[in-house]
């Protein structure tokens, strides 16, 4: 069975992690519900493996506080890993490509932004992926049906002046050595870890995969989800996952299933993108649920209780 905490996580931000840079926009980032996660992630671990690495939120974080010295970042989204294999390997050759193409869009910013989408479809770079996410609407990026990226620019702005991504991407880069970028799917990443691994999965969350918008490169069927998770726990692997969410006691999808004895807490994660892009104002409470052997590892239940501290909970 699924063993849920009492109550709902307020958890404060961690001060280890004040001032920690991020790459580039992204919504669905994980910036705010890492506050919660690095206290998660046991001392002894080896290497935090992130399957939908995204911008990478929880990795960047739990290097930064030097919770681990290895990484390995994965997504099935071949251009975002080709993106963070210029951040890691060559940010010097990826600021100036996104450097050239600001100072060239201020002529006509609509049109330009037009034609590196176009570009980018066609042959996708790290550079025009880089300018794109700095381009488009609260960083919310979308694929139509036949795969092309096709979110609109915000024309209000244009984008993050090249000093300010030159900073966030060294800062990055400075911070993730001995980090793997792979292109993959989730599954032979997460079932080739070790014990000592942590595995940090922020999956596609239900009912925001398979409009005709896509949010994310490829959907991700709960069901065929559960049966990795089932297989991990065979494996005795450690594993973090944030999955189903509630915003204004809206649930967005369904609670992994009690067959896989996850740990289940609710905790608080800053308001609500979807809704911020829909002018509304809501706060997300997301589900972070914990591996058996991840339990074991720190202890038991209650000693995850005691990290999360219990007097911050609240009735949910």
């Amino acid at each position: 069975m699924v063993e849920n905490l009492p109550g709902l996580v307020t958890f404060h931000k961690l001060e280890d992690l004040h001032g920690v840079p991020h790459p580039f926009p992204y919504q669905g980032s994980k910036r705010y519900l890492a506050n919660a996660i690095i206290p998660l992630i046991p001392n002894d671990t080896k290497r935090v493996i992130e399957p939908f690495c995204g911008s990478a939120a929880v990795s960047i974080a739990a290097k930064y506080t030097k919770k681990v010295h290895e990484v390995i970042l994965a997504d099935i989204n071949e251009p975002l890993i080709d993106l963070w294999n210029s951040i890691v390997n060559e940010p010097q050759a990826l600021v100036r490509d996104y450097t050239k193409m600001w100072n060239e869009q201020l002529e006509s910013p609509k049109e330009y932004f037009r034609t590196v989408r176009a570009d980018f479809n066609n042959e996708p770079t790290p550079a025009r992926l880089l300018y794109l996410l700095n381009r488009i609407v609260k960083g919310a990026v979308r694929y139509g049906s036949d795969g092309r990226f096709n979110q609109s620019a915000d024309n209000r702005r244009l984008g993050a002046r090249p000093k300010i991504v030159e900073s966030r991407i060294y800062g990055v880069h400075n911070i993730m050595t001995d980090t793997q970028p792979i292109a993959s799917d989730y599954v032979s990443v997460a079932l080739n870890a070790s014990p000592k691994d942590v595995i940090y999965m922020d999956p596609p969350y239900q009912g925001t995969s398979t409009q005709s918008d896509h949010r994310y490169a490829a959907s991700l069927q709960r069901n065929d989800f559960e049966l990795v998770l089932a297989e991990m726990n065979a494996k005795e692997l450690s594993y973090i996952v944030s999955y189903d969410a509630v915003d204004s006691n809206t649930p967005y999808g369904h609670p992994l299933s009690d067959h896989l004895n996850l740990t289940h807490i609710h905790v608080t994660a800053g308001v609500s993108a979807q809704a911020t892009l829909l002018g509304q104002k809501k706060t997300t409470i997301e589900s972070i649920y914990l591996s058996p052997a991840l339990i074991s590892r720190i202890g038991g239940s209650q000693e995850v209780a005691h990290i999360l501290d219990p007097e911050s909970y609240a009735l949910f």
